[in-house]
This record gives structure tokens, C-alpha cells and sequence, in this order.
């Protein structure tokens, strides 16, 4: 029989197997090998992302010295020097001035590439924040006090995009615009549901579905259009009247020159997780990757999901591995620590309370769970036993100290990788 012990190591195990599918080193090296680079003059190779430094090294390992210049914005802290590409640490997840100036040279970068050449870009999950480039009139200050507003509130990542895209110069297919007419090939690690081109990174080199009306609806959606910033409203609102130009959309003649490549997603790493379960002796099945909504409530579906098995041996019987991926939205309540995963597994902890063999895991891929060191938690029915007090810390959104005291945090550093989240049910036998 499986104690909870045991389930804990393997569920550790099976999210260790989800990173290893997600390694962008090994993705971008596989796609360049397929690509023929030998008619083009100059390769400009540039973008931004968590993943940003991985997917850089392995660029440089392939093309070596046919790179005629690079540039990409990371993360802050990925601590890594190349020889051709310039690695740009700058802020995440709220935009600063670091990252606006290398999204500008980026633009002039882009700018000097011409019928010939080639630029090839590299987007993984984080980008949208790491490329901030705001356009008249809005400043950096009014873009970061709009990015806080819609995190704060629970916007979904495609809700976000669609507001950012609006008020910035490269999101929404404008770096594509920028690069017209050089090739542009565009290489992505997913962290959207879906693997919407227009939507990863807020879209570059895609074209762009949503709108200034959207944009707007948004906003209102949420009670926030009258308290971000005016210069984002009269944006926004000269859109809406025509007064400024539409972010580029299908059909525009640079998409002909632009071809974006999805080498890595959230559907990926969380197939590898269910073939290691499976090889651990676990029924598995693979709920959906397509899971969001609000964090505390897909925490409680979790439990729900726990229970049936328990009880009815429903969907599957044990030894049971329940997988699901996407990525969830925290609404903040309180002035606490912690991150939509570490949240999740305190909802889940609460309702799985007192029974016997039962794990719940989940985290994010980027080994950074919301503004903490912990890429998730792990939790099992004796949890709440430990410390009684998960609601006062729910409340407060404070999961990282609660999983904190309990030694329950998972914690695997930096992933140079971020495909969104991988979330694990254990169950053992009951007998």
C-alpha cells in the first residue's frame, strides 16, 4: 500500500518529469537543425522570456557565428553571459525601465534588417511584461500601474495580453511591422491555454485578434477603466475612434514574410508527467489542459476530484493519477505571500482533510510560484493536522508562509523553461 510518504516522492517524480519535457534548449536546438539558413545575408536574433537565456544558449551552440547580432530582455537574475547575444536583464512581473530600453533596441535592431536577412525571435512566457514599450501617450509609470491594476483584479493572461497589446509599440504584431520586409521566424514556448499565437508573449510577430474595443470591455469588465491611468484611457478611446492605427491583423502583407513555430507547451510537459505515472504503476488520466478560473475554486474542484476516487473509485480506481495543466488567476483579498499554485494546494488541503493516501500537487513549470522563491506546494490529508490554521492563511493569501512552516514548498530554482502549470492528484489504496 502506498502511504503518504511514498505518494509524496513520486508525485515530486512525476512534476520532476513535466520540467524535463519543457527544456527549451532541447526544443530550440531540434527546430534550428530542420531550418535551411544558408540563403540569408544577416540573422538578428532577438525577443524575450523566462525561458529567454536557455533558448539563447542553444541558438548560439547551432548558429554560432552566422548570428550577426542578438538581443533578448530576460528575467532578472538568470545570471548567464554569451559571446553574439546580448542577454538584457530587466523586470518581471511588472515592467521597468530596464526593460523598456532593450525592447527599444530590440525595435532598432529589428529595424536595420532588411529583404535578406533574417530575424529570428524567441518568445517564451513572460515576455509581455519583459518587452514594454509604450506608446504615445502612455509612460512606463502608467503601463506599470495598469499591469498591477488587471494582476490584482484576476484577469486571465488573454485578458491582460489584450490590454497590453493596445498601449505598447512591439506587442500585437508590431515587432513583425517593425522587421518588415526581413524574414521573421519566430520560435515559441507556450505558457497560454490554447497555444493562441496572438495571445504568448502578447503576440509580436502574430497577428493581433483582439481590439481597442476589447480592450476597453476589459477594463470595464473588471471596474477598472476609470481608476488606470487618463493617458491609457485616451489611448484606448482614440482607438476606438479610428484616431490611432489598429494593432496589424491576418491578412496584412508583412504576415507573409512571418512564420511563428510553437516548439514547446503546456500539452507537452504534462504528457510526460502522465508517462512517468504510468510507469510508476498509477492509472492515469489526463483531466485537461485547458484548466483556469479562479485559483481557490479549481483548488476545491482538485479535493472534489480526490474524494470520488476515494469514495467510488471514480474516474479512475486506485492507485490513481489525476494530471491536469493551464493556468489559474489569484484575486487578492489580502496582504500575504504567496502564488496561484501554493493557493491552490491550500484550498485543495482544506477539503481533502482526514483522508488517507492522498496527495495534491501543483506548480509552475518557471520554478517561480506568483512573487516567491517556490515553484508550488504539496500537500496530503494530514496536512491540516500539522497547522490547523489554512483558512486565516487563505484569507490572507499568505499559502507560501503556511507551506513555509510546514517544510511543504517545492522549491527547484530557476527552470529557464515556463509552459505554465502542472497540477498532480495521488491516490493510493484505501484498504
Amino acid at each position: 500500500m502506498r502511504r503518504e510518504s511514498t505518494l509524496r516522492r513520486q508525485a515530486l517524480a512525476i512534476f520532476k518529469a513535466a520540467l524535463a519535457a519543457a527544456n527549451p534548449e532541447a526544443a530550440v536546438a531540434r527546430q534550428l537543425a530542420r531550418e535551411d539558413f544558408a540563403g540569408y545575408r544577416a540573422i538578428y536574433v532577438v525577443g524575450a522570456g523566462k525561458a529567454g537565456v536557455a533558448m539563447a544558449r542553444a541558438t548560439e551552440r547551432v548558429l554560432g557565428r552566422r548570428i550577426t547580432r542578438g538581443l533578448l530582455n530576460v528575467k532578472s537574475g538568470g545570471g548567464a553571459r554569451l559571446r553574439r547575444i546580448e542577454l538584457h536583464e530587466s523586470g518581471h512581473p511588472v515592467p521597468d525601465a530596464r526593460g523598456m530600453d532593450g525592447a527599444r533596441r530590440i525595435v532598432e535592431m529589428a529595424s536595420e534588417a532588411g529583404a535578406d536577412d533574417l530575424v529570428l525571435c524567441l518568445i517564451s512566457g513572460g515576455a509581455s511584461a519583459l518587452l514594454p514599450l509604450p506608446a504615445d501617450p502612455v509612460t512606463l509609470d502608467e503601463k506599470q500601474e495598469t499591469t498591477k491594476l488587471l494582476l490584482a483584479c484576476g484577469a486571465s493572461i488573454h485578458e491582460i495580453n489584450a490590454v497590453r497589446k493596445h498601449i505598447s509599440q512591439i506587442k500585437g504584431g508590431q515587432l513583425a511591422r517593425w522587421a518588415y520586409p526581413a524574414r521573421v521566424l519566430t520560435l515559441l514556448l507556450s505558457d497560454v491555454i490554447g497555444d493562441d499565437l496572438d495571445v504568448i508573449g502578447s503576440g509580436p510577430t502574430a497577428p493581433d485578434a483582439s481590439t481597442f474595443a476589447r480592450a476597453h470591455a476589459i477594463l470595464e469588465k473588471y471596474g477598472i477603466f476609470g481608476r488606470v491611468p487618463a493617458p491609457v484611457r485616451a489611448r484606448i478611446e482614440q482607438g476606438e475612434r479610428g484616431e490611432v492605427a489598429e494593432t496589424p491583423k491576418q491578412g496584412d502583407r508583412i504576415f507573409g514574410r512571418v512564420r511563428n513555430v510553437i516548439i514547446g507547451s503546456n500539452r507537452q510537459a504534462v504528457d510526460a508527467a502522465a508517462g512517468r505515472a504510468r510507469e510508476l504503476g498509477f492509472r492515469t488520466l489526463v483531466l485537461s489542459t485547458f484548466v483556469e478560473g479562479e485559483t481557490r475554486e479549481i483548488g476545491r474542484m482538485h479535493a472534489a476530484i480526490a474524494k470520488e476516487i476515494v469514495h467510488a473509485g471514480r474516474p479512475v480506481k486506485p492507485p490513481a493519477c489525476i494530471i491536469t495543466g493551464g493556468e489559474t488567476t489569484v484575486t487578492l483579498r489580502g496582504d500575504g505571500l504567496g502564488g496561484r499554485n501554493q493557493e491552490l494546494v491550500l484550498a485543495a488541503a482544506m477539503d481533502i482533510a482526514g483522508l488517507r493516501n492522498v496527495v495534491v500537487l501543483s506548480g509552475g513549470t518557471d520554478g517561480s510560484d506568483g512573487p516567491t522563491d517556490a515553484a508550488g506546494a504539496i500537500a496530503d490529508g494530514r496536512t491540516l493536522g500539522r497547522d490547523p490554521r489554512a483558512a486565516e492563511f487563505l484569507a490572507r493569501n499568505d499559502s507560501y508562509h503556511y507551506f513555509k512552516g510546514l517544510g511543504d514548498l517545492i522549491v527547484t530554482g530557476p527552470t529557464h523553461t515556463n509552459v505554465m502549470d502542472v497540477r498532480l492528484i495521488l491516490v493510493g489504496e484505501q484498504a
